[in-house]
């Protein structure tokens, strides 16, 4: 253990001390420290004690420096200040030096378009910057946050206040498949879409999705998966069809081009996908950094939404 931590030594008794030395009075230093002057002159008592010598001796009505007092007074003045000063001056961040290690919350669906050119843009602008994807979904995004995310990308319900959240985008579904094995008219009705064989993502593990809940009608379904991470292989060469995000769709066109949209035959209400973090890193830069490159990759894929 430290000698100064064995010794109980209080370190706000060497703030007191050097303010008594600065103004060579125990009534001066109280009212610059906001204490009363008995505080100050126990503070000095208990400092002496410590350092087992004489800090002060009487000159007329103030006080002065002893030579123990002169030698720990000049020691402690230029490291008080650069405490003061580490603790007063503006943080700087620098997002070039910076080797933070960020836990990001993703979605299944976020994961697909928005980790690849989020760690591209890391790759240019933050190199040493690392960042833990932790799978989230509504059902446990709040638990997730609770135990140490500093950011998710997902949707989600009602979350405690201490969440912070940005709505992203709101998209719809389109119904995904390829058209070398499926062949469907440019206008799909509900009686095409419900003849056909579906394969779909369910997070409980079952056979129903956000069709069965909306339209209250069983689809055909093949095959049921817990992640969208390799739906474009299901489809791809298979005369299955699945409905997707539109978020979705374009991205797994981006490497299958060959497989094509249909618009659904009927409306189903997108939920908003939102970034969300804990209050607690609002004024963190290293967080405030990646929740803005979030913010403008969402953006920048939107038109790719908006054409699948």
């Amino acid at each position: 253990m430290n000698a100064s931590y064995g010794r109980d030594l209080d370190l706000n008794l060497l703030r007191v001390f050097a303010v008594v030395a600065d103004t060579g009075s125990v009534t001066a230093a109280a009212s610059r420290l906001y204490l009363t002057q008995p505080a100050v002159s126990a503070a000095l008592r208990r400092l002496t004690t410590t350092v087992g010598a004489p800090l002060f001796v009487r000159r007329g009505r103030g006080l002065a420096l002893t030579s123990r007092g002169e030698r720990l007074h000049a020691a402690l003045v230029p490291h008080l200040q650069a405490i003061v000063d580490a603790a007063l001056s503006e943080p700087h961040w620098n997002p070039a030096t910076s080797e933070r290690t960020l836990r990001l919350g993703l979605s299944d669906t976020a994961e697909v378009w928005l980790l690849p050119p989020l760690l591209r843009v890391l790759a240019r602008e933050a190199p040493r910057m690392r960042l833990i994807a932790i799978p989230v979904q509504f059902r446990t995004i709040a638990a997730a946050l609770a135990g140490g995310l500093e950011a998710a990308v997902t949707v989600a319900d009602e979350l405690p206040a201490t969440v912070r959240r940005q709505s992203l985008f709101c998209g719809g579904f389109v119904c995904l498949f390829d058209p070398r094995h499926t062949r469907l008219r440019r206008a799909l009705t509900a009686e095409d879409y419900f003849a056909l064989d579906h394969v779909i993502v369910s997070y409980n593990g079952d056979l129903r999705g956000i069709v069965e809940d909306v339209v209250q009608r069983q689809r055909n379904i093949r095959c049921s998966v817990s992640t969208f991470a390799n739906l474009g292989a299901l489809l791809d060469g298979s005369a299955l069809v699945a409905t997707v995000p539109t978020m979705v769709a374009a991205q797994i066109r981006e490497t299958r081009r060959h497989l094509a949209t249909r618009p659904l035959p009927f409306a189903i209400e997108g939920t908003p996908t939102e970034l969300l973090w804990p209050s607690s890193t609002d004024d963190d830069d290293a967080c405030r950094f990646v929740r803005g490159k979030i913010v403008d990759l969402a953006r920048s894929v939107l038109p790719k939404q908006q054409r699948a």
